[in-house]
């Protein structure tokens, strides 16, 4: 593929910055302060990376005014308030796009099937009844897009991607490979030690600019639908059960589970490998570390944490006991203890006072 050239000028407007230095440069892609050439651009996110892009041969750094100072007026530089920002502005610029249009030989597309003509429809795609593709919209090979189902403008759907159960997914989302969208949510009634299947019956609504990464399953509802509203991210092995509704612009790392018929507000951060339990709510703005486990409502804003920090084996194993120790003692004891313990202090300080 053809290189991409870009003058220092035109990336300067692209993300509203000031350009200082050679505005005619030419400029071929983004690379780190340590790997970048001179036909590169590389961003400085901090005072503590001044060194490092000192020794740099990047032909032009992102930096804010403060940071430029620090620099020879010799080099390039583009100026901005937020130089990660800029960074993730440019990389859309540099991107390799997607040009191809129409839809291939081997795609099998049902006749009542609405597909923009501005779409992209890879080798393999299957599109059913009813469905229907917005503009500008690109389907990678192998995808499976069951009846009813309607995709937004400007969306990518990456190659072995499932969307069944009705689903409907508004505009700019992007859903990475073998992630299923819509598949049957895990619903059984118990009675007489079987598990009675529930049909379910619900759908999911995804909104606008959502990312959903490889390997994830948004389950159908049972009766109402899933819902990820705008801007919500989802990193890649996560599991998002029926019912759920995730508020906008909310991230959720990977390798986490949310159990079903659980709202999470807007904003909220659920770093790797959290777990979250059924039929609970969390407010807006509230971020769970990693590895944490959700057992309650939440409805303060914050940040919470649940499980043991990293210790040596060793320490562990003491810890452990400790736990089992204390798990041992009943409440009441230990309270009456520490309620003691408390009184002779408050003696002991009432006592010292006295004697000066």
């Amino acid at each position: 593929m053809k290189s991409q050239n870009f003058t220092l000028e035109h990336l300067a407007q692209v993300v509203q910055g000031q350009c200082l230095g050679r505005p005619d440069s030419i400029f071929t892609g983004l690379a780190s302060l340590e790997q970048a050439e001179s036909c590169d651009i590389a961003f400085v996110n901090g005072e503590k990376y001044v060194e490092q892009a000192l020794q740099s041969k990047a032909g032009a750094l992102i930096v804010t005014a403060e940071l430029q100072s620090l620099f020879s007026s010799q080099l390039n530089f583009i100026i901005v308030q937020n130089p990660y920002l800029a960074f993730a502005t440019l990389t859309h610029v540099f991107e390799k796009k997607h040009t191809q249009r129409g839809i291939e030989a081997t795609a099998q597309i049902h006749p009542s099937a609405i597909i923009s003509e501005s779409a992209y429809i890879g080798h393999y795609t299957v599109i059913g009844e009813n469905c229907v593709v917005g503009d500008h919209t690109i389907i990678k090979s192998h995808v499976t897009i069951d009846d009813q189902v309607e995709i937004g403008k400007s969306c990518f759907i990456d190659s072995h991607v499932m969307l069944t159960g009705e689903a409907k997914i508004g505009d700019r989302v992007r859903i990475h490979s073998n992630t299923v969208i819509g598949g049957e949510g895990f619903g059984f009634a118990p009675y007489q030690g079987k598990w009675h299947r529930i049909v379910q019956l619900g759908s999911v609504i995804i909104g606008n600019d959502v990312r959903i990464g490889s390997n994830c399953s948004v389950d159908r509802g049972a009766l109402d639908d899933t819902i990820l509203e705008n801007g919500v991210i989802i990193d890649n092995l996560v599991q998002i059960a029926h019912n759920v509704k995730v508020g906008a612009n909310t991230a959720i790392a990977a390798k986490c589970g949310v159990a079903g018929s659980t709202t999470i507000g807007k904003n909220c951060v659920l770093a790797g490998g959290v777990g979250v339990v059924g039929h609970i709510n969390i407010v807006d703005n509230v971020t769970i570390t990693g590895m944490s486990m959700v057992t309650n409502n939440i409805s303060e804003a914050g940040k919470y944490s649940s499980g043991t920090g990293l210790l040596t084996n060793s320490q562990w194993k003491r810890t452990v006991v400790r736990l089992r120790q204390l798990a041992d003692v009943p409440l009441t004891q230990l309270t009456k203890k520490i309620d003691h313990m408390q009184s002779q202090i408050e003696s002991l300080e009432s006592t010292l006072k006295l004697r000066k």
